[in-house]
């Protein structure tokens, strides 16, 4: 044993130097991991110092290794490239965007995600260095997945309120259709990877009962996204991808320990008393998912054992291959007409789904599992502002991440939605078809050099670029109908995983061929030194807003203590991010609460200034100006803040009442924000 960890010591030693930007892109890894313990690093208070410690990586990569641009695959430049051009643009943006503050984060969002792709995608990785990296994440996450399903096993009826509401798990990352992809995002690369005989076979078993726990976990956050966008990953997985053979044999006891478990999983929230989880329905749950996948993890380490102790002949292997591929056509004619049975006629079934999605929620079954209850929801309505948006700004779009101010205007629900939920129409309706465009020269640049990995001779580094690949797809597939991009602890490790597959990519000829005889070039002092003041800026960038939500948070939970202190640290985030009026608005309502309405003025007007579309300041000046008996002054406010907002209730009715001469309260109209439905 001593010997094996010595010989495997050395080797991974060795790779370590013939890649050595494998140590910073491992500090990615762990930045990625920590975020998805907490929120999936969804608030920028999370993500933004994470860009940051991404800068310092990229430094000391660049620093330690340098940058060999000869060296680097021609598709990946053009995708670095076209994503550091779709990262300009989203800067650009803030000169049209309606709310600048929120073009900032966004193009801040865009930023870190090209940081993460050049540090994996810029130097060349071999495949054990590789295997470390994808390793490492996929087995975190799968520790974590463990750590998760027994924290609920432990939590209690009292805990589990939080943790699965109406019966959907949120935990870590606070929205259940997140978790459900940050669990199936980890699962395709562990399966993928425990088909391949080029890793040991305990760590094969491990990486299979791995993807079952995940599975498992998934379920149990009752997301149909992810139960539509999983057919879609295993018809592309067949069709892209190479070694159909292994990947169906692997998947055939890996889709057994699911299915064993997951009536189990299901029962969890379809089985609910008075509206909460019952925990022993959900220790059945975690009894079965864990067993299940210890079965499936020794199951697959006993044939990876047989198969790495005595090797198949060539006739041998061919006739198992055969027999494999009758066995997964055979399978697939089952599942395809079991699938036509249980949906009936699918021209009904594709009616019936397009009806319930345009219905919202409305239109879903009030009974049965959620999953197969209908595709209702106010996507629809959402993706129809996005579209309308894009018609009416197609060329450059309305700015990153400016989608709620448009949605308050022209949407139909009474939800709020900050973003159109889709990666595609994100896209199209923020940065028009010019960002379109740049986008999708990036994407098949990235694509193109993955595919070449995917497909070379090595196969350890076919099966990392197959199983980084895939788990990058899942992400834009699932994403396709939900808001992704916003979580940094899904986006993060997606382009992550995406130039990873890059690195593994066969070098250029002239690369591979030996080191050049042309001139030096320009030295690596001049280099570091042009590559010093974008590092810098983008630092900046990151710790203005950063900073800013911190002292915005500080002083919301301190002004009751202290409100000159509370209003230095509002001032203070102002400075720190110019752009966004929340430091205002804050500063406004604290004033309110205090009486201190000339000062509430002051501020509201301030975030006016600012923001004009911000109908909450807006509809408080009104009130405001109500209050001091200023009649017109407060109709015009108002009249604003309907149009900005019409479907809220609250200032349809306070301008009612200012226009039969009532004089509004104040306190009447906080009171009446923070009960919903309660009026003047």
């Amino acid at each position: 044993m001593r010997i094996i960890v010595g010989a495997m010591t050395a080797k991974l030693t060795a790779s370590l130097r013939s890649a050595p930007a494998t140590v910073p892109a491992f500090g990615a890894i762990a930045l990625m991991v920590a975020w998805a313990t907490d929120q999936g690093g969804y608030p920028v208070t999370h993500w933004a110092p994470g860009g940051l410690v991404l800068i310092g990586l990229l430094a000391i990569a660049v620093g330690a290794v340098g940058v060999r641009l000869a060296e680097i695959p021609t598709p990946v430049r053009v995708a670095i490239g076209a994503l550091a051009a779709f990262t300009a643009l989203s800067y650009l943006s803030i000169l049209w965007a309606g709310v600048p503050g929120d073009a900032w984060e966004g193009a801040n969002r865009t930023l870190l995600y090209l940081l993460v792709f050049t540090l994996f995608a810029a130097w060349r990785q071999s495949p054990l260095s590789a295997a470390l990296l994808l390793g490492s994440w996929t087995l975190a996450l799968s520790g974590l997945a463990l750590v998760t399903i027994l924290h609920l096993d432990a939590a209690g009826a009292a805990g589990l309120a939080g943790l699965l509401p109406g019966g959907r798990l949120i935990y870590p990352s606070g929205y259940a259709n997140a978790n459900a992809a940050q669990w199936l995002m980890a699962f395709w690369p562990a399966l993928l990877l425990a088909r391949t005989s080029r890793l040991h076979w305990s760590l094969r078993g491990l990486l299979a009962g791995s993807a079952v726990l995940l599975a498992g976990l998934a379920l149990l956050s009752q997301s149909r996204g992810s139960l539509y966008a999983t057919p879609v990953m295993l018809v592309g997985v067949f069709v892209f991808l190479p070694e159909r053979t292994r990947t169906f044999a692997i998947l055939a006891p890996v889709a057994a320990g699911i299915a064993a478990a997951a009536p189990a999983v299901l029962r969890v929230g379809d089985h609910l008393r008075g509206g909460a989880v019952v925990p022993a329905t959900l220790h059945h749950a975690v009894t079965a998912t864990l067993l299940a996948a210890a079965a499936v993890a020794v199951a697959v380490a006993a044939g990876a054992a047989l198969e790495s102790r005595r090797p198949l002949g060539q006739d041998s292997a061919a006739r198992l291959h055969r027999a494999t591929g009758a066995v997964a056509l055979g399978a697939l004619v089952i599942v395809l007409a079991g699938g036509l049975v249980a949906a009936g006629n699918p021209v009904t079934r594709l009616e019936s789904g397009w009806n319930t999605f345009k219905g919202g929620y409305g239109a879903n079954s009030t009974t049965g599992d959620r999953l197969i209850s209908g595709l209702g929801s106010n996507r629809y309505d959402f993706f129809r502002v996005a579209l309308d948006e894009f018609a009416a700004h197609p060329v450059l779009g309305i700015g990153a991440d400016n989608f709620q101010q448009q949605y308050l205007l022209h949407g139909r629900s009474r939800e709020t939605p900050r973003y159109p939920h889709s990666i595609e129409l994100r896209t199209l309706t923020q940065t028009g078809l010019v960002g379109s465009l740049i986008a999708l020269i990036g994407l098949a640049g990235a694509l193109v050099a993955a595919m070449r990995a995917v497909r070379s001779r090595d196969p350890l580094g076919r099966a990392l670029a197959a199983g980084a690949l895939a788990g990058f797809a899942y992400w834009v597939v699932h994403g396709s109908f939900d808001w992704f991009w916003e979580f940094a602890g899904l986006g993060a490790p997606a382009f992550a995983m995406l130039g990873l597959a890059c690195a593994l990519a066969p070098p250029r000829e002239s690369a591979a061929a030996g080191p050049s005889r042309a001139p030096a070039g320009v030295p690596r002092p001049l280099k570091l030194g042009a590559m010093l003041l974008p590092g810098v800026l983008a630092a900046l960038s990151f710790a203005g807003p950063w900073l800013s939500q911190l002292e915005v948070e500080r002083a919301a939970r301190t002004w009751t203590a202290s409100p000159s202190a509370a209003y230095g640290r509002l001032r203070t985030a102002g400075r720190l991010n110019p752009l966004s009026d929340e430091p205002d608005v804050v500063a406004g309502s604290i004033a309110l609460r205090l009486q201190q309405l000339d000062r509430a003025e002051a501020e509201f007007a301030k975030a006016l200034g600012r923001s004009k579309g911000d109908s909450y300041a807006t509809l408080e000046l009104g009130v405001i100006a109500s209050f001091k008996g200023e009649r017109a002054r407060s109709i015009r406010y108002l009249s604003r803040a309907v149009a900005l907002n019409p479907r809220e209730p609250l200032g349809a009715e306070a301008l009612e009442l200012a226009r039969e001469g009532k004089r509004l309260s104040v306190q009447a109209l906080n009171r009446a924000i923070l009960i919903e439905g309660r009026g003047f």
